[in-house]
């Protein structure tokens, strides 16, 4: 019995360690593997009487022009004044495709309402041309029925009507034309997702390790030089295949993600509040102010204790952001008002950490 705990406690101590470490590939890209992104204009039809409220006649605006000039390429003249596009909407629909993908390649587009449609749910693009730049040659079409994120009930999220306004259509866009050539195997440089010189530095340490020194140079948070040897391209290309897999330890940056429309809240890392107090609205955040009498203080550190007093909130200096968030979400404090109380700590000082409010 104690040899199983023991190999358990090593189990799982190694995917702890295996947890922090990442691949190469996942933490760079090539500098000649910048993704290219695609735009189009097109119209979403077959909505539910949610689409653009227009009309036809000289206010019919952009999509009863869009669908007129759609027809004609049929040959079918409609006059303008009859036409009522409830169930269609002028969306963008935009992508981005690795600059390696050949022409019947598929990739995901995402499309969004430039209009005043109440939702794009239910809907199907018309098949839309792509462009890399405004005026240049199509590079492929996209069409497809549209995927909303949204819904109630039965552990969905719920969501306003205008979080409908957006979709996506998974392996929607077709690829047609040849994109601008690039040489994997000639890159000369790692260009890092995410800056940061602590992961640079190891990045280049385990490419020394493993191919020899000054095979990889730091040349500043961003980028990792390499020198690559023999030059032939094909051993090239292997090399640059090994390098990808080796595994380093990437520094993850303390930074809290926080959803504005339901308050959702993703913490990375163990990112706790200091002392501060802040009042928003109707509620007041105490963090290492003396609980009042009526509060339920524990001795745990990260304990959160509540005063009965309604809006009023008192937690002991180090306690972790994700029980701050529970207490608030408990207390039924707005969206909003929890993105503007972690802004406000991370102004004075009492929040380590990057927020971003999305």
């Amino acid at each position: 019995m104690r040899n199983r705990i023991a190999l358990f406690a090593v189990m799982l101590f190694c995917m702890r360690a295996d947890a922090q470490e990442a691949r190469i590939r996942d933490l760079t890209v090539e500098d000649r593997a910048v993704p290219i992104r695609l735009m189009g204009y097109g119209l979403v039809v077959g909505l539910d009487n949610t689409g653009d409220r227009v009309s036809g006649g000289k206010q019919g605006g952009m999509t009863v022009t869009s669908v007129v000039n759609l027809l004609r390429r049929f040959d079918i003249e409609v006059p303008t004044e009859v036409m009522r596009m409830r169930n269609v909407a002028a969306v963008l629909v935009t992508a981005e495709v690795s600059p390696y993908l050949r022409p019947g390649g598929k990739f995901d587009v995402n499309v969004a309402s430039v209009g005043d449609a109440k939702s794009l749910r239910g809907g199907v693009l018309w098949m839309t041309p792509l462009l890399s730049d405004v005026g240049g040659k199509p590079m492929g079409s996209a069409q497809g029925a549209v995927l909303t994120t949204s819904g109630s009930g039965g552990g969905t999220v719920r969501m306003s009507y205008t979080a409908e306004n957006a979709a996506r259509i998974p392996t929607g866009g077709l690829l047609e034309a040849d994109l601008p050539k690039t040489q994997f195997a000639s890159a000369s440089r790692l260009l890092l997702r995410e800056p940061d010189i602590g992961t640079a530095s190891r990045i280049a340490a385990a490419i020394n390790k493993d191919l020899g020194d000054n095979s990889a140079k730091v040349e500043d948070p961003g980028s990792i030089e390499l020198t690559l040897k023999p030059d032939d391209k094909q051993d090239r290309a292997a090399l640059f295949t090994r390098i990808r897999d080796l595994r380093v330890r990437a520094d993850r940056p303390s930074r809290l993600v926080i959803d504005a429309r339901d308050g959702t809240i993703v913490a990375g890392g163990d990112i706790t509040v200091n002392e501060a107090i802040v009042s928003h609205g109707g509620f007041t955040l105490a963090v290492g102010a003396q609980p009042v009498a009526d509060s339920t203080a524990r001795p745990d550190s990260n304990a959160v204790a509540e005063r009965q007093i309604p809006g009023n909130l008192s937690v002991a200096p180090g306690t972790q952001v994700s029980r701050v968030a529970a207490a608030l979400h408990a207390m039924r404090a707005p969206a909003a008002d929890i993105a503007a109380i972690f802004e406000a700590l991370r102004s004075v000082g009492a929040l380590s950490a990057e927020v971003v409010v999305r």
